[in-house]
């Protein structure tokens, strides 16, 4: 399973949040810790580029990135890559279904029963 660390996450954050591909200049000013130096988040976004999370937008010389999914499309697969690494995805399911909450579990009902039709 592809996992982020701290410093990916937050510029997969401002990515995710973004309403398009943005600079690293403009990464750069969305991210709480605005004294990174360019380098690093180069550096970052290259390793994200590796893993599959972003792709690369070159204009000239210049370039941008964007998110390869969505947050909610990440999540989704984390789920999946973690109950294919359970020893027994059933029982894994049958907790975290008992640890749901109400709405939660109004959701997961919602989204059972529209996969039913689907």
């Amino acid at each position: 399973m592809k996992t982020l660390g701290d410093l990916e996450r937050a510029v997969m954050n401002v990515l995710w949040d973004g309403s398009g591909p943005l600079t690293v200049a403009e990464l750069a000013t969305r991210l709480p810790n605005p004294d990174l130096a360019a380098t690093t988040l180069l550096t970052v976004l290259s390793r994200l580029e590796g893993k599959g999370f972003v792709v690369r937008h070159k204009v000239g010389r210049a370039a941008s990135f964007a998110p390869t999914a969505t947050r909610e499309e990440h999540v989704a697969e984390t789920l999946r890559a973690v109950l294919a690494d359970a020893a027994d995805p059933s029982a894994a399911l049958a907790h975290f279904v008992g640890g749901a909450s109400a709405e939660e579990a109004d959701v997961l009902r919602g989204a059972l029963r529209r996969r039913r039709r689907d």
